[in-house]
């Protein structure tokens, strides 16, 4: 460990599982190794609004799922498939319950560096950013970055080369 990650220099990165979010931990990950930060992945997870009627899910079936669990799957395989096993970089996972903005904004506290995956919508609405995204760049108090999966780059240029 370098002595700037002995320091505390940290860039939290938010994962969902999605492909833009493995391109921001990929990002955040090559960012902490240039920078010697470490880099704190994180997941937030809810239980599901419950709506009566079917064709939902048994009750009992909900009750016993442990949506904490799920989620620190999703996180430990999104590393592993993200991280190199050989990294120079001290990866830490949190599982946090909450809203995923709240728990990305809380994690960022102190933090150098937040960074965030986009999955886009396409068309006009490319330009915008999702409620986390924007919430995450209008309420951090540190910088902010927004990684574009890098697969939906690729699609939307092929599409406008297409027109």
């Amino acid at each position: 460990m370098s002595n700037e990650q002995a320091s505390g220099r940290r860039i939290v990165v938010g994962v969902d599982g999605s492909s833009a979010a493995k391109a921001a931990l990929a990002w955040a990950v090559g960012q902490a190794e240039l920078t010697g930060a470490s880099v704190e992945a994180v997941i937030a997870w809810h239980y599901p609004v419950m709506v009566g009627g079917v064709p939902f899910a048994p009750m009992s079936a909900l009750e016993t799922a442990d949506f904490g669990d799920f989620a620190a799957t999703v996180l430990s395989d999104a590393i592993a498939e993200t991280v190199a096993a050989d990294t120079p970089v001290k990866v830490s996972s949190t599982v946090r319950p909450g809203d995923a903005a709240q728990v990305l904004l809380d994690a960022a506290n102190g933090a150098d560096l937040l960074v965030v995956g986009s999955r886009g919508h396409g068309g006009f609405t490319e330009a915008l950013l999702g409620s986390v995204s924007q919430a995450c760049v209008h309420h951090a108090r540190c910088p902010v970055v927004i990684v574009r999966d890098p697969g939906r780059v690729q699609r939307d240029s092929a599409a406008h080369k297409s027109r």
